[in-house]
């Protein structure tokens, strides 16, 4: 599978269910099994409320595939402030088979993914 960029803006929810969307679309694409499927979009969802709540206006997702698929988000723009993730961070490192958070200056400002 050929890696395919998108960015989206993290200023309205209806951006972060479309990035949700493609989730789903990418695993689809990539035959994964439902329950993996469904647990991965949560993940995504979750590193990109992070990457919100950590103060970045949009977000670049870079999802990508061979052996396993994975998925890298990072922050841009806004004015990132440390905050409180623990819970979304509990819940990605439960839900998949191999997850990174990148920080800079203490704060989240990349997630990645490996199902």
């Amino acid at each position: 599978m050929k890696e395919i960029t998108v960015k989206f803006h993290l200023c309205d929810s209806a951006y972060i269910t479309a990035l949700r969307l493609v989730a789903g679309a990418v695993c689809s694409a990539h035959d994964v099994d439902l329950d993996t499927l469904e647990d991965f979009k949560v993940c995504v969802t979750e590193s990109a409320i992070i990457l919100k709540n950590s103060g970045f206006e949009s977000v670049s997702v870079t999802f990508g595939g061979g052996d396993s698929l994975f998925c890298e988000l990072e922050g841009d723009g806004g004015a990132p402030r440390d905050c409180e993730n623990e819970f979304s961070l509990a819940l990605i490192s439960a839900l998949v088979k191999e997850s990174a958070f990148g920080r800079k200056g203490g704060i989240v400002n990349k997630v990645t993914l490996r199902i």
